[in-house]
């Protein structure tokens, strides 16, 4: 196959040894899954978390299975932090970076005419400003690397209509919209960019409405593949747009959900 290199009989094309990643709060839930899943694929990471103590928690944990992980801790609402987590990849990794997973996110359930001001700085600054601003710094980093990778893990909140609050919804389909702006800006410097739209995942997250019966009685019955989704079905997804074998697909958001996005009417 010409110059493709093989590693253990494979394609080096189908792994990620060598790569850099940057993984936003990979300490539990999805962000969790996809650290070990670009793990796996040969890729050495650094995350970060507001905890020190899930951090260096998950660290240890990740150190005993052989991984190559490094983290910080970070609140990326903090203008401040954020400059020094990318500061401290560019030191970690030479002033380079092939992937850039931009994963923390938070929600809150309300009535529009019920959010505050409050409401939005937090929800908005979290789940979008963020991101977008950790993109910018990262972009150097992203460029010198010469084969860049941006997933953003956004939400079917942001392509249809569900009930989890208005900010929640608007912020991820922001997501949607600035993954097709980058992947056209950012081409020009071998960057990629695309989103994933997870739809209702078993993590911590979403703890209490597991814990209701009803409620997943309702998601099961308008999700066509008749369960929740689980963190590695998400992450599996986030790994495959990294890895080189990838190389062509940019700008897409692609849902992990079971179906439910093209569930019209069609019932159980």
């Amino acid at each position: 196959m010409g110059d493709t290199v093989h590693i253990g009989g494979r394609e080096s094309r189908w792994f990620l040894h060598g790569m850099t990643a940057l993984v936003t709060g990979g300490t539990k839930g999805i962000g969790h899954a996809i650290v070990e899943e670009l793990a796996g694929f040969g890729a050495v990471i650094h995350t970060c978390n507001r905890h020190e103590y899930e951090l260096n928690e998950c660290l240890s944990q990740w150190g005993m299975k052989g991984f190559r992980v490094t983290g910080s801790v970070c609140d990326v609402l903090s203008p401040t932090d954020r400059e020094k987590l990318i500061n401290k990849v560019s030191s970690l990794f030479n002033g380079k970076l092939n992937i850039l997973i931009n994963n923390v996110g938070v929600g809150e359930r309300k009535p529009t005419e019920e959010y505050t001001a409050e409401d939005t700085s937090f929800l908005m600054g979290t789940n979008f400003d963020s991101a977008y601003n950790i993109c910018q710094l990262a972009h150097p980093l992203l460029k010198a690397s010469g084969a860049g990778s941006i997933v953003f893990v956004s939400s079917v909140a942001g392509v249809f209509a569900v009930n989890v609050g208005s900010l929640y919804s608007s912020a991820k389909g922001a997501i949607n919209q600035l993954t097709k702006y980058l992947a056209c800006e950012w081409a020009k410097d071998n960057i990629r960019s695309n989103s994933v739209a997870p739809w209702f995942i078993r993590t911590p997250l979403v703890e209490r409405e597991m814990n209701n019966e009803e409620f997943i009685k309702l998601v099961n019955s308008r999700t066509p593949a008749g369960r929740v989704g689980e963190p590695k079905e998400v992450s599996s997804l986030v790994a495959f747009l990294c890895l080189p074998a990838a190389s062509y697909i940019t700008g897409q958001t692609i849902c992990v959900d079971g179906g439910v996005t093209v569930n019209g009417f069609f019932l159980p």
